[in-house]
C-alpha cells in the first residue's frame, strides 16, 4: 500500500506554522495528512466551507493555550498539500477568521499551479 500513497506537500509557511504549535497539537496535526496520503480521512477531519467540492479539509484541536486549525486539501491525485496551520484567535463564533481564508484561498492556487506541474513533470518523464 505504501507505493500508492500520495506525496506530501507544504505550501507557503504551513510546515513552519505546524512547528510552532504544542506539541501534542503537532502531533495531531501530523496524523490527519498521513491518513489523506494513505486515501483515508481522519475522524476528526471536516470540509471547509467556502469552497466547492469536499477537497478542502480542516481539523480542529483545543489545548490549553486555545484551538488550533490546520487545513489540507485532497483535491489533486498528485498530492496531499498542507495549507495553513494555525491558532485561532478570534472570540466570536467558530468560523475562520477572513485573514487565514484569504490564505487558505491563495496557497490553495499555489496548491493548483504546483499539481499541475507535478502532472506535467511525470506526462514528459
Amino acid at each position: 500500500m505504501r507505493d500508492q500513497e500520495k506525496r506530501l506537500e507544504w505550501i507557503g509557511s504551513s510546515h513552519k506554522d505546524l512547528m510552532a504549535l504544542p506539541a501534542d497539537v503537532r502531533r495531531f496535526f501530523g496524523y490527519a495528512p498521513s491518513l489523506a496520503q494513505a486515501g483515508d480521512q481522519h475522524d476528526a477531519a471536516k470540509v471547509l466551507k467556502g469552497f466547492s467540492g469536499a477537497g478542502v479539509l480542516e481539523v480542529v484541536e483545543d489545548d490549553v493555550g486555545g484551538t488550533y486549525r490546520a487545513v489540507y486539501t485532497v483535491k489533486f491525485k498528485e498530492a496531499v498539500f498542507v495549507l495553513h496551520c494555525f491558532q485561532k484567535k478570534s472570540k466570536r463564533g467558530v468560523a475562520t477568521p477572513k485573514e487565514d481564508m484569504d490564505i487558505i484561498h491563495a496557497r490553495l492556487k499555489v496548491a493548483q499551479a504546483f499539481a499541475k506541474e507535478l502532472r506535467d513533470e511525470k506526462t514528459v518523464n
